[in-house]
């Protein structure tokens, strides 16, 4: 779920960073609710939607590794197996 959340908020931080640009905006007059937003401010929102999402991406690709238990026989260790 993370990294659904965390690819919105990069494409939503691309594209007001996108709309920021005066350029653009043509191509982007959907977010047309954004014009009384000064572009600086804009820029910013953007970066930090983009910063959010690339650390929830990053943040959910960490798979919980299983710890490892000796198998004893006697006092040798003979194995190891997962423990759960």
């Amino acid at each position: 779920m993370k990294k659904i959340g965390g690819w919105i908020f990069t494409i939503a931080g691309l594209m007001v960073l996108a709309y920021g640009v005066e350029s653009l905006k043509i191509y982007l007059g959907f977010l047309s609710l954004l014009n009384n937003i000064p572009n600086t401010y804009l820029m910013i929102a953007g970066l930090v939607l983009v910063v959010v999402g690339i650390v929830l991406l990053m943040g959910s690709g960490r798979v919980r590794q299983s710890e490892e238990v000796p198998i004893y026989r006697g006092k040798n260790i003979v194995g190891y197996r997962r423990h759960k």
